[in-house]
């Protein structure tokens, strides 16, 4: 029997419960009518492109638990794909519920393809960044029409959501170019398409061509994600007139967007001062209609290189504590080279506590049992069980064995003194 619906929106504005919004449902502890109105209103997305067979579908948006995306991919400088897959199996390992492939060199069709048929994960990309290469063309040479071309192949391999830097546009250039900033664009996909504008005078063309890219996102259910290209890349950018004018853009292109049942959520700052966090996210869910946000962080300090994943992690738990449903990680490698395989696991753990911090806060259902959990084990100074409880067991296990008292219901912090150890002894002697 022909399908009723072509995306979860549109199922969802019908009455009709599809498989992955089942799944999710169960994920969450929520209902599925509670989830159904949901998905139908655009306060949450259900990413799975209807060629990604083998995914394990999520919900990100209103009341859920918060998520993460890690980003991957291959560069001219660093073009190992076996590299990148070992990234992918050990992040769907640790939960990550989102990937971005974003390879910009190479083969990226096949990389792509084979991401798509061996992950489960929710996968994204952006298609502006792999244009040069699947065109082999300059930037400036890519006709409007062509970068559809680029957009239609990435929903035809399977990825579950894109980023589509549709927000900015000639209008807001020239509103960037009357108020300048300190650090410029630093959008890498905000950066291709002012080169390509000021090389071409053209409109952008992911603006001006906006109803046949949600064609093809309704086409494939494909969710759009739609890019901040002018994101402050400094604290000092933050909340700046560029960041505000295209975040009313964005909201205007979700409306039309939700027209088509096309699934959307809003990316956000990138490195933004932590007493301005809370409102931008209180902006962006007014001014984007409760659409999902997915935030890039964000970098609460800009003086700390090699450690960004802490730095991120802070504006992360902030900006998730105020509403936003949705962290890309940021490892330890920020702003200096591709990410190896440990400074992936590094910034996925700040992610995981960033998320986990703020959905405590947001009293999401079960959040604080986990803890509660942990704490009994702690009490019981049951090693074993707070092994197996932490959001990632090697690195205690690891701290544990390479430092083991003479007697095991302590350790060598306190030894016979352990708070806990004499608190037990003392109530059981009562």
């Amino acid at each position: 029997m022909a399908k009723k619906y072509n995306t979860q929106m549109e199922a969802a504005r019908k009455g009709i419960v599809t498989d992955e919004l089942k799944i999710v449902s169960e994920k969450e502890r929520k209902s599925e009518s509670e989830i159904l109105e949901l998905v139908a209103q655009g306060k949450v997305i259900i990413p799975a492109n209807i060629n990604h067979k083998n995914i394990n579908p999520h919900g990100i948006g209103k009341g859920l638990r918060t998520k993460i995306n890690v980003n991957l991919g291959i560069s001219k400088d660093c073009c190992n794909f076996e590299a990148e897959m070992r990234k992918v199996i050990k992040a769907v390992e640790m939960n990550a519920e989102a990937i971005m492939d974003l390879s910009c060199y190479g083969d990226t069709r096949a990389f792509r393809r084979k991401l798509v048929a061996e992950c489960s994960a929710i996968i994204g990309t952006v298609p502006v960044y792999d244009a040069e290469g699947f065109l082999n063309k300059r930037i400036e040479e890519i006709k409007s029409q062509e970068f559809l071309k680029v957009i239609e192949a990435h929903a035809q391999d399977g990825v579950d959501f894109m980023t589509i830097h549709a927000g900015i546009n000639k209008d807001s250039i020239k509103r960037f170019e009357k108020n300048p900033r300190l650090t410029n664009i630093v959008s890498r996909g905000g950066a291709l398409i002012f080169r390509w504008i000021k090389a071409t005078g053209n409109e952008n063309p992911f603006y001006e061509y906006f109803d046949d890219i949600l064609e093809i996102m309704r086409t494939y259910d494909v969710a759009m994600s739609l890019g901040d290209a002018l994101r402050p890349g400094s604290i000092n950018d933050a909340t700046d007139a560029s960041q505000i004018e295209e975040l009313i853009t964005l909201g205007e292109l979700t409306k039309r967007a939700w027209r088509r049942d096309v699934q959307v959520m809003i990316e956000g700052p990138g490195h933004m001062p932590l007493n301005q966090i809370a409102a931008n996210v209180l902006l962006e869910k007014k001014l984007c209609h409760e659409a999902p946000f997915y935030v890039l962080g964000p970098i609460v300090t800009d003086v700390a290189p090699g450690y960004d994943h802490i730095t991120s992690a802070i504006g992360g738990a902030a900006a998730a504590a105020a509403g936003a449903d949705f962290l890309c990680y940021v490892t330890p490698a920020e702003h200096l080279r591709l990410p190896t395989l440990d400074d992936m696991k590094e910034g996925i753990v700040a992610a995981k506590i960033a998320a986990h911090a703020a959905d405590i806060a947001k009293g999401i259902t079960n959040a604080e049992k986990w803890d509660y959990e942990m704490s009994l084990a702690r009490k019981r100074l049951d090693w074993n069980k707070m092994f197996e409880l932490a959001l990632e067991p090697e690195k205690p296990r690891q701290y544990r064995k390479s430092s083991l008292p003479e007697e095991e219901d302590t350790c060598t912090m306190c030894g016979q003194m352990c708070a806990v150890r004499n608190m037990n002894r003392a109530l059981e002697s009562n």
